[in-house]
């Protein structure tokens, strides 16, 4: 339980800063882009040191889908390798980032739409620390993670994220990890290796969705099931396009938008990323 001095020590440590954190949503692709050195994991590092150095890291994963919210609140969260058929090397990963139980405490009090439970089983799923560990290698950054309740609807998740507006002036990078475009089922094997392939739909899809996050027209990306046929093509499940709506959610008016990564892989997936602020 969070005690009235642990409060008073949160707030002195993460006083206001002059400057805003950005906010990041960052396609994260094949958990092998968690051990290789290629073009996606070299822009994940050359990020971290573009950026104020965070005093905490909280990322919404496609990969953790609960019933409610819940946020990560144990002081060393586990490495969760959550996937199959990859060699052992990538099994053998193990990021020993901190956690930060004050900060969750905190998140849970600042959310007000819902009961945020604080979670001491899961810990950091690969749509977490595939990316992290390259922008912070030496794990000296506290990482939390944010679940997405998977029965609520996009309008609840962009609506719910705003609560926690204040975190981005405190020194916490907020991360949205998933993929803009992501269909598994249509990914041509074949076409994997090469460095960029997308389908026609893939593409016109994440252009889409690229112009209307210039333009700051947020609605139809909530509303995304209305956009054309190609949206439930780019779509057939949410999970890993919740994670652009909580960054999108805490966009100002005055954030810059940088796009990068901005490659289809596969034929059905896009890296797309995007920095805001």
């Amino acid at each position: 339980m969070m005690t009235m001095g642990s409060f008073k020590n949160f707030r002195d440590e993460l006083e206001e800063q002059d400057v805003k954190m950005p906010l990041l949503f960052l396609g994260h692709g094949s958990p092998m882009n968690g051990i290789e050195d290629n073009q996606f994991s070299q822009s994940w590092k050359q990020l971290a040191k573009d950026i104020p150095t965070p005093k905490a890291v909280l990322v919404v994963s496609a990969h953790w889908l609960t019933r409610g919210t819940h946020v990560t609140a144990m002081p060393t969260p586990k490495t969760i390798h959550d996937f199959g058929g990859f060699p052992q090397a990538l099994f053998d990963v193990q990021y020993p980032a901190p956690g930060d139980p004050v900060l969750a405490e905190n998140t849970r009090k600042l959310i007000t739409k819902t009961e945020v439970g604080l979670d001491h089983e899961w810990g950091l799923d690969h749509g977490t620390w595939t990316i992290i560990r390259h922008m912070y290698p030496e794990a000296n950054v506290p990482v939390l993670q944010l679940s997405i309740d998977y029965y609520k609807s996009p309008q609840y998740h962009y609506e719910l994220i705003q609560e926690l507006a204040e975190l981005r002036k405190k020194g916490v990078l907020i991360v949205g990890s998933g993929n803009m475009v992501h269909n598994l089922r249509m990914v041509a094997w074949e076409h994997l290796q090469k460095e960029s392939y997308g389908f026609d739909w893939a593409i016109e899809m994440n252009e889409v969705f690229k112009k209307h996050i210039s333009d700051g027209n947020h609605q139809p990306l909530i509303n995304y099931e209305n956009l054309n046929k190609s949206a439930k093509l780019a779509i057939p499940t949410p999970d890993h396009y919740y994670p652009l709506l909580y960054i999108l959610g805490l966009q100002d008016k005055n954030d810059p938008v940088q796009f990068f990564n901005d490659k289809a892989v596969g034929g059905s997936l896009t890296m797309t990323s995007v920095k805001l602020g």
